[in-house]
């Protein structure tokens, strides 16, 4: 069998695994699911073409038991944070949580400084992650078509620089975040209208387990 047709077999394969867990199931259970499968073949070809949260989220999974205590965890904090934070939507993603900001609530047009809205969003997003300090947490920026590619590509930087510089002033160790911008490169709505390109100008963060915590999952002491 040729290379790629292993690679097509492994990944149908992985996705009938996925397909398998049952709509009822928990997140904590998907997770290990997601991590076993996706994690080792599925999410590597992910990751490998999707560096943006979703992809670092499943890239990131590390499956089997300790792929479900850690989703365990994440069950709780995406609970808390689904209460807590407005005008977001809080995704259970592998074994991590993906939150999707609405640009358009968070910044003025062409801005990078956060209103007020999104400074109470950041606070209660901090207050949360403290309590998960095992945890690493990326934020990206992304922006509509509208502008050029470098405008649109310095803005989405800045927007995720002030995200990462807010959470760094509540108190969450900087070590733990990343950024990144990816300017209009990465829609998930079209551009051909206001509706899609709303969609398209957002910051998202992921929230991911660090080596310590998966260590711990790993050897059965991380607290379920």
């Amino acid at each position: 069998m040729k290379t790629t047709n292993k690679i097509l077999y492994t990944v149908m394969i992985a996705s009938v695994s996925l397909g398998a867990v049952s709509c009822k199931s928990s997140n904590a259970v998907k997770g290990g699911a997601i991590g076993g499968a996706a994690g080792g073949v599925l999410g590597g070809v992910i990751a490998g073409k999707d560096n943006t949260a979703t992809g670092v989220l499943i890239g990131s999974a590390i499956g089997g038991t300790a792929g479900a205590i850690i989703g365990n965890q994440m069950d709780k904090a995406a609970e808390e944070l689904q209460r807590d934070l407005e005008g977001a939507t809080v995704e259970r993603v592998g074994e991590g949580i993906k939150i999707t900001f609405d640009s358009g609530l968070m910044f003025a047009v062409d801005k990078s400084d956060l209103n007020a809205n999104s400074r109470e969003n950041l606070t209660e997003l901090s207050e949360t992650l403290k309590k998960y300090e095992d945890t690493n947490i990326l934020a990206e920026g992304h922006t509509d078509a509208t502008g050029s590619d470098d405008y649109n590509l310095n803005l989405s930087r800045e927007r995720a620089y002030s995200v990462e510089d807010y959470l760094t002033a509540m108190g969450i160790d900087r070590s733990r975040l990343e950024t990144a911008a990816y300017g209009e490169s990465q829609p998930i709505a079209t551009n051909e209208n206001e509706a899609g390109r709303q969609q398209n100008r957002r910051v998202e963060v992921a929230i991911y387990a660090n080596k310590k915590m998966k260590r711990m999952a790993e050897r059965g002491e991380l607290g379920q």
